[in-house]
């Protein structure tokens, strides 16, 4: 039997709980923020409908738990009892709390003075990465922060937030040190590269290609492979990088990975990452596959100076060699898989693969320079890549590349500020190299 003080501190303390409830409110009524800083309307509208729903179940639950105290019947049982059932609905409201606070630190950093109106320019690059033509798959609202800190990270979209929901959005962490420079744009998209790939499953599929190569080989060979296997689902977000942004990709992981020797050549095998030095091996030999070029090899020799492998042991150095060795018929494995998410066709074919071409983005590049206007109206992916390419071939000081991306950061927030509440935008049509003579009388093409 529970007495009736116990039930009256409980009930207290339910009440108690029930007013704090009532304070949480819906992001639309406390952050302030310019418009063009604002998540994307889908964004903005799956946040308020989740947490909604979490408060509404939650104020059900409570008001259930009242009404039952107050019932005679509810004196069989034992305070202890009672107690516990009072703890776990306390439990739920601070897994709310939680998940508020994942929501505002990314909105809350909205109302930043410029900061706010970048980061929404990288919630475009972002959805831009994501929405692949053809529809493989509906795309999750995605939606970005600055962190401190080196390295990115992803709360996917439909993975469990505290108390088990799923989140209706993409988190991506961007690290502050990373703006602005075309290097933030392979962190940003490889982040979104395991949201794709989850997507697409397309770690547990090309896991079974791997593991038909290693039954169908020698055994004493099957090491390379098997790390390679382990270190797949970063490795598949490198590639969604490459795929978006050719060797801009690459030149951002150099910079991310450029660390003292030790951490590079530090080789652990139990771990999801390739260590640093095989990883960047990894992506050049991705773009070089899927963009030949001789950047790619001059990129290489860049890169083994700076990090050489003389001085290693015997062991390290037989261990890389292994590894570069299978490089090239990693690389065709995964760039021609192919499963039934992907219907058929190749990993490879998902990606603007023409228009990240070098040669392309050299092209474009020009382009540019005899009419500014041209890149406000192509997709992020590609203005990143234009400059990353640009800058890779010592055609744009980084002053200038500060400056570009700067503009076209704002550009992109203050365009889906202007049609927040219309209907999403349809895809950008493939670009043409064929240039109005005019630009007061040129069409352009719809907008991010």
């Amino acid at each position: 039997m529970r007495s009736a003080a116990d039930t009256r501190f409980l009930q207290n303390e339910t009440l108690a709980l029930f007013s704090r409830l009532q304070t949480v409110r819906s992001f639309a009524l406390s952050t302030p923020m310019v418009l063009a800083a604002a998540v994307s309307a889908p964004a903005q509208a799956a946040i308020n409908a989740h947490l909604a729903h979490v408060a509404f179940d939650l104020r059900r639950k409570l008001l259930a738990f009242l009404g039952w105290l107050r019932h005679p019947a509810s004196r069989r049982l034992s305070a202890a009892a009672t107690q516990a059932r009072y703890v776990l609905l306390k439990l739920r409201f601070n897994n709310l709390l939680d998940q508020v606070d994942i929501f505002a630190d990314v909105l809350g950093q909205r109302a930043e003075h410029n900061t706010g109106i970048w980061v929404a320019g990288l919630d475009a690059l972002a959805e831009d990465a994501l929405a692949l033509p053809g529809g493989y798959y509906t795309p999750p609202p995605l939606i970005c922060y600055l962190e401190r800190g080196h390295g990115a990270a992803i709360r996917r979209a439909r993975t469990r937030l505290p108390g088990g929901d799923l989140s209706p959005v993409g988190v991506i962490q961007i690290p502050r040190e990373r703006m602005i420079g075309s290097g933030i744009a392979s962190s940003l998209i490889h982040e979104v590269g395991h949201q794709g790939s989850e997507l697409l499953d397309l770690t547990t599929t090309i896991r079974q290609d791997i593991e038909q190569v290693i039954a169908a080989g020698d055994q004493a060979d099957a090491l390379p492979w098997q790390l390679l296997s382990r270190w797949l689902n970063e490795i598949l977000s490198d590639c969604w990088a490459l795929g978006h942004l050719g060797i801009t990709a690459t030149y951002g992981l150099l910079s991310v990975v450029s660390l003292p020797s030790y951490f590079v050549f530090r080789i652990g095998t139990d771990g999801p990452h390739p260590f640093p030095w095989i990883r960047l091996k990894i992506s050049l030999a991705l773009g070089a596959a899927l963009f030949p070029d001789p950047q790619w090899a001059a990129l290489g020799r860049q890169w083994e100076g700076l990090y050489p492998t003389h001085e290693l042991s015997h062991v390290k150095r037989a261990l890389i060699g292994r590894l570069e060795a299978v490089l090239p018929a990693f690389a065709r494995l995964v760039l021609g898989h192919r499963s039934a998410r992907l219907r058929g066709g190749q990993l490879a074919d998902i990606f603007p693969l023409a228009e990240r071409h070098p040669a392309q983005l050299r092209q474009l590049y020009d382009a540019w320079q005899r009419h500014p206007y041209l890149r406000e109206h192509s997709a992020p992916s590609l203005v990143f890549a234009v400059v990353g390419q640009a800058k890779a071939d010592g055609r744009i000081s980084t002053e200038d590349e500060v400056l570009v991306l700067s503009h076209m950061l704002a550009h992109w927030a203050l365009n889906r500020a202007r049609n927040y509440c219309l209907a999403p935008a349809q895809p950008l049509a493939p670009y043409s190299s064929t240039l109005p003579l005019n630009p007061r009388t040129h069409e352009p093409r719809t907008k991010h």
